[in-house]
């Protein structure tokens, strides 16, 4: 082992400098200073890593090595301890990157000779996937909006016309509550939005979101818009008059999925990542599913969209030689 040592005990950490002298970070609280006053982590991160140190320390102790040292293999060690008594993805993640930012932090102040954590690979946490509606469903979902829509209600007919296009365009929740009413092209079927990063992309709809979209224009905009004082240029409306923002809109969106079969979040994103999944299983380009989704990165899109076990079984049967 290396000239450096790093020794713990129940009530501190003691450190031990290339130089030989002896200091001690009671309780973390230089290295937990650090991290909230010079990289600006949140209070909560700050208590999370501090709360995964502790553990590490406690792993440590209870191998009673003796000397004190970690090296990359009781790091990995832990990890699989931790994996083992059945620790989330997530929380494994959370656990290298505390302890990778306290072996860096360990090297930059001479604790250490070398950063022992820089190679550690932990799990990466996967983003949970929103709740996956089938066409079937939707297609059941439309047709009950529909109904709704026909009895003249105004905010059916609105409903209706939200639901269309956030499931028709692939839309995110604030890029709908952003629309104005010059954004929307009827005639060919386009919408202008913008998205993260004040980035603008223009998405096409179908004839369905056209039609829910133009019964919304002709009669249920002008009876909202009336309740106000002044017109709004926002698309859709409370009733009110005024724009609908993007806590009302989930709200329309949470109510109508309640009727819908499955597991998971209720919300607009659904639709999204429903729409996104429907156009890959239909053979549509995953290129053209990211520029239609408005995701910089290809990798970003592969995490929304995830092609049905159906579609590899009918694209199996059709192609393999085998099958």
């Amino acid at each position: 082992m290396g000239p450096s040592a790093t020794a713990f005990s129940a009530s501190h950490l003691s450190l031990m400098p290339d130089n030989g002298q002896m200091s001690t970070v009671r309780d973390l609280d230089d290295f937990t200073g650090y991290l909230e006053h010079e990289r600006g982590y949140s209070p909560q991160t700050v208590r999370a890593y501090r709360s995964d140190l502790s553990q590490l320390f406690k792993f440590l102790m209870e191998r009673d090595s003796g000397s004190g040292w970690f090296e990359l293999d009781d790091l990995r060690d832990w990890l699989w301890d931790g994996q083992n008594r059945g620790l989330s993805a997530s929380t494994l993640a959370r656990r290298t990157a505390s302890v990778k930012a306290f072996s860096h932090w360990l090297a930059r102040h001479g604790y250490r000779d070398t950063d022992v954590a820089s190679r550690l690979t932990g799990p990466t946490a996967q983003q949970p996937l929103p709740r996956v509606v089938t066409e079937l469903n939707l297609s059941g979902l439309f047709a009950r909006l529909a109904e709704r829509a026909s009895s003249g209600d105004v905010r059916a007919i609105r409903d209706r016309a939200i639901i269309e296009l956030l499931y028709g365009a692939a839309l995110r929740v604030s890029e709908l509550a952003a629309l104005n009413l010059d954004d929307l092209d009827l005639y060919r079927l386009t919408v202008r939005v913008t998205g993260k990063g004040d980035k603008q992309r223009v998405v096409p709809f179908g004839v369905p979101a056209a039609s829910a979209l133009s019964a919304y224009l002709q009669d249920g905009r002008i009876r909202l818009a009336a309740t106000a004082a002044r017109a709004a240029p926002a698309f859709f409306l409370t009733t009110r008059g005024n724009r609908m923002g993007v806590r009302a809109l989930y709200g329309v969106v949470s109510h109508a999925l309640e009727s819908v079969p499955g597991q998971g979040p209720l919300g607009p994103h659904t639709l999204r990542h429903a729409a996104a999944t429907h156009l890959v299983d239909g053979g549509a380009d995953l290129r053209a599913v990211q520029e239609m989704l408005g995701h910089s990165s290809l990798a970003t899109t592969q995490i929304y969209t995830h092609v049905s076990a159906e579609r590899l079984a009918r694209t199996y049967r059709a192609a393999h030689p085998r099958a």
